[in-house]
């Protein structure tokens, strides 16, 4: 035991000086906020997915891609004319403000209707996580650096980690208790708890700037409302980790397409396939955490976000593969292994590159990747799988197709050295 103790105190002392603890600490907890505000709520919107049945999918993502384009140029704006100190809390604000208007849209789901209820509940519950999730890896590499995003930003991870095994739980114990009005109530105190994270980490980035940028507190990034857009095109760098983003967001759509069809053929009653959706959820979470302390700090640190990234593809190709072997039930290890990869080994790696661009780049264009090129990644992948089906290819060949976007997303993992801003070049070499 003593040699655990030991291990992991060199561990802690090796990757965290002790300037950075308090942050560290803050930033874990404002992830753990922001993934539990989203986790309360995930299951739900992922039992009204199962019950529609996969092949509705493309109409929910349609919703969700037309909403997210309407909101880019909105962000954009908020971006380019508040510093951040103003507009990251906002926008926070805003999303507590908007959940919480679904309480009353809950009180009359009798006379809205379930589908068109949960049709705007599946819209915003999907929106909802591209945007605080994405704004919360945007600031991170706004507050840290190269190096300490390599060394903290898998820690940090495990915040958000525990974040989403805490988010699936309290949705367990509270649903009977208080109903989905009062999961929204807890989600929305959450992010206000957010807000305050957020308010400390700006007080602690003043006191300790990055080098070389000691004005980023006070900095408006300026520029059009849609330079992300336009800046994704143009760079790139930029488009490569748009099409990581879509390679990744192929296999995982894929994935969740089949565990949908699970989902409704094993759990017939909406109790049991919100039970299902948090048993799994706490799965993936409890896995990527064991990524995260013992795999993803150490590849970063010692070979670098490439290697991750390609690491990330290899492990999706594989979990395909052994579903055409293994067979439908595999679909459940394939479900979590990949998601627990996505999250604990890929975005890490993926959101630290982010710390060797300016402003502009690090706030709209990653945000443009990570929810609009995401969405439009849903809703291409889903229409495919039902045009895929209408042609005869079966579930295995489906599988395959998956394999081989996740064999692609190593190999453009791997040429993404040669895409790399010329700081974070020099560093890998």
């Amino acid at each position: 035991m003593s040699s655990v103790s030991e291990r992991l105190e060199s561990y802690l002392r090796n990757t965290v000086k002790s300037h950075e603890w308090a942050a560290l600490c803050v930033s874990a907890a404002y992830f753990f906020c922001v993934l539990a505000s989203y986790y309360i709520i995930r299951p739900v919107r992922d039992q009204l997915s199962a019950a529609a049945g996969s092949t509705q999918l493309p109409i929910f993502y349609l919703a969700v891609f037309v909403v997210t384009l309407l909101l880019t140029p909105v962000f954009g704006a908020l971006a380019a004319r508040f510093r951040r100190s103003q507009f990251v809390p906002a926008v926070y604000a805003i999303v507590a403000v908007l959940t919480m208007a679904f309480i009353p849209l809950f009180a009359q789901q009798e006379r809205i209707g379930a589908t068109v209820l949960g049709t705007l509940f599946f819209i915003w519950g999907s929106v909802f996580n591209l945007l605080i999730v994405a704004l919360f890896w945007s600031f991170m590499a706004d507050i840290f650096d190269r190096a300490q995003a390599r060394r903290l930003f898998p820690l940090i991870a495990i915040g958000g980690a525990l974040g989403a095994i805490a988010g699936p739980t309290m949705t367990k114990l509270l649903v009977f208790a208080v109903g989905v009005r009062g999961l929204l109530v807890v989600s929305a105190l959450l992010l206000g708890l957010c807000i305050a994270c957020i308010y400390w980490l700006l007080s602690w980035a003043r006191r300790n700037p990055v080098v070389g940028e000691p004005d980023r507190d006070q900095r408006v990034i300026g520029g059009s409302m849609i330079a992300g857009a336009i800046e994704t095109l143009r760079s790139p760098f930029l488009r490569r980790v748009a099409l990581l983003m879509l390679l990744g967001d192929c296999v995982g759509t894929v994935i969740y397409a089949f565990l949908a069809d699970y989902n409704r053929a094993m759990f017939p009653t909406q109790a049991a396939g919100i039970a299902f959706a948090s048993n799994l959820d706490l799965a993936t979470n409890i896995l990527q955490i064991l990524f995260q302390l013992f795999l993803t700090r150490e590849i970063m640190v010692r070979l670098g976000p490439i290697a991750a990234l390609v690491l990330d593809g290899i492990v999706k190709a594989l979990m395909l593969v052994g579903l055409v072997v293994v067979g439908p039930g595999w679909i459940v290890v394939a479900a979590v292994v990949t998601r627990a990869s996505a999250y604990g080994i890929f975005k890490p790696a993926a959101d630290s590159l982010y710390t060797e661009v300016d402003a502009e780049t690090r706030y709209k264009a990653k945000n443009f990747i990570d929810t609009a090129v995401w969405r439009f990644g849903d809703l291409a992948v889903t229409s495919s799988l039902n045009l895929l089906r209408g042609l005869g290819v079966a579930t295995g060949g489906l599988a395959l197709l998956a394999a081989l976007a996740g064999v692609s997303s190593a190999w453009v993992g791997w040429r993404m050295r040669r895409a790399l801003p010329s700081a974070a070049l020099k560093a890998e070499s």
